[in-house]
């Protein structure tokens, strides 16, 4: 994981561990953060954050500047799994409003 990915990561563990329990991995090549063993957000090389929302809301989403289907590999994932560019979260408000989003989808089905 390089700085701009670690330095994501410390702002998601900052901006939700008090308010949920969090779990933290390695995984997909990204430091992911998990509530009751699902994926919530992820923490990326280059300082992308990983999103996961029900598909119905993730084609919403796309519409935000700075969304995108997520890339794993020479995988383009489906609208249930977003990247967000570093530029569009820049402040610890519009980071919070991805993990909002993510987290009141955290309990849907895949």
């Amino acid at each position: 994981m390089d700085d701009a990915g670690n330095e994501l990561g410390d702002r998601i563990r900052a901006l939700l561990s008090s308010d949920i329990a969090l779990e933290e991995r390695r995984m997909f090549g990204s430091r992911a953060f998990l509530v009751d063993g699902r994926i919530l957000v992820g923490a990326r090389n280059g300082g992308v954050l990983l999103v996961r929302v029900t598909a119905e809301h993730g084609a919403a989403l796309l519409t935000h500047p700075g969304a995108a289907p997520a890339v794993m590999g020479a995988r383009t994932m489906s609208s249930n799994w977003l990247d967000v560019a570093p530029s569009a979260i820049e402040d610890d408000d519009s980071l919070m409003f991805w993990l909002d989003a993510a987290r009141e989808d955290s309990a849907a089905p895949d």
